[in-house]
């Protein structure tokens, strides 16, 4: 038995308002582009829009002219979606409360999940959806999921709850460590303000 090895989402396609209320949320408030559409394939009586969440992939939409935009929270069941996270800079994050609140959407605030930041809100179906900020910058040649690992494997061996800050810098320089070689003889830590 062998497996099927993914190598990233391909896309994720999500039951949207009408045309309008899907391009203005996607585009117009997440600043997706809108990179092209055609009709649902499967259902000729809806749209099937296409947007750029920023690293070239897709989130598809399919519209429906005659579902109207109700962002009241639904609880999902279970093996439902609860919600999608979108990767933003810290730049753009510290501008999020203030950029939702002037459209009055609702939202959690700032949430601290140390190894990031999160702000929640509803799409105009209710879906909910997270504005997530990483505390960190991965080493050359490594992936966040690679710091992510190794903070674990830290955080683990130390007992303690949850990644903290303290996790990322040490795992950072642990993948650098292992990545770059040294011509000295001794990497450990040192003070070059004593005598």
């Amino acid at each position: 038995m062998r497996k099927i090895q993914a190598q990233g989402v391909h896309h994720i396609t999500l039951m949207g308002a009408d045309r309008k209320t899907s391009i203005d949320f996607w585009e117009g408030l997440l600043g997706m582009p809108f990179v092209f559409d055609q009709p649902n394939l499967d259902n000729p009586g809806e749209g099937h829009l296409y947007f750029d969440p920023g690293d070239g992939r897709l989130i598809t939409v399919f519209t429906n002219e005659d579902r109207a935009a109700d962002p009241t929270p639904r609880r999902p069941l279970p093996g439902e979606v609860h919600h999608i996270a979108f990767a933003v800079s810290k730049a753009s994050f510290s501008q999020a409360v203030e950029r939702l609140d002037e459209r009055g959407v609702s939202h959690s605030g700032v949430k601290d999940r140390g190894f990031m930041d999160s702000i929640y809100f509803r799409d105009p179906l209710g879906l909910l959806v997270e504005l997530a900020a990483y505390r960190f910058e991965p080493p050359f040649g490594y992936s966040h999921a690679d710091v992510l690992h190794e903070a674990h494997r830290i955080r683990v061996e130390r007992g303690d709850y949850n990644i903290a800050e303290i996790h990322l810098a040490d795992a950072i320089e642990v993948l650098i460590a292992r990545r770059q070689g040294s011509l000295s003889q001794d990497r450990a830590p040192k003070d070059p303000y004593k005598s």
